[in-house]
């Protein structure tokens, strides 16, 4: 029992030991902003491989769904204005 306990724990030191050493801390450009491209990576991504092309209708949807959201709350805050009740349909209301 006491060999499997000496075991584990020199199993840990070692791997704590491997995570110490793996980063040295030479390359951040301030503290805390240790960040750095794989070597390859362009230093613009527009135009390049990693360039995602995503289609302006797709990222219209949110917009426009924004702008109904917002157009059915503000029949329902006219509704209540009017009534003093709240309704969550927008269908019910008259």
């Amino acid at each position: 029992m006491m060999q499997k306990t000496s075991f584990v724990a020199a199993a840990m030191a070692v791997s704590f030991a491997a995570g110490v050493q793996a980063y040295d801390g030479t390359h951040c450009k301030a503290p805390g902003n240790c960040w750095e491209p794989k070597p390859g990576y362009p230093d613009k991504v527009a135009g390049s491989k990693y360039d995602p092309k995503h289609d302006p209708n797709e990222l219209n949807k949110q917009a426009e769904s924004i702008k109904a959201m917002e157009a059915r709350n503000q029949k329902r805050v006219e509704n209540y204005a009017k009534t003093g009740k709240f309704v969550y349909k927008v269908e019910d209301i008259k």
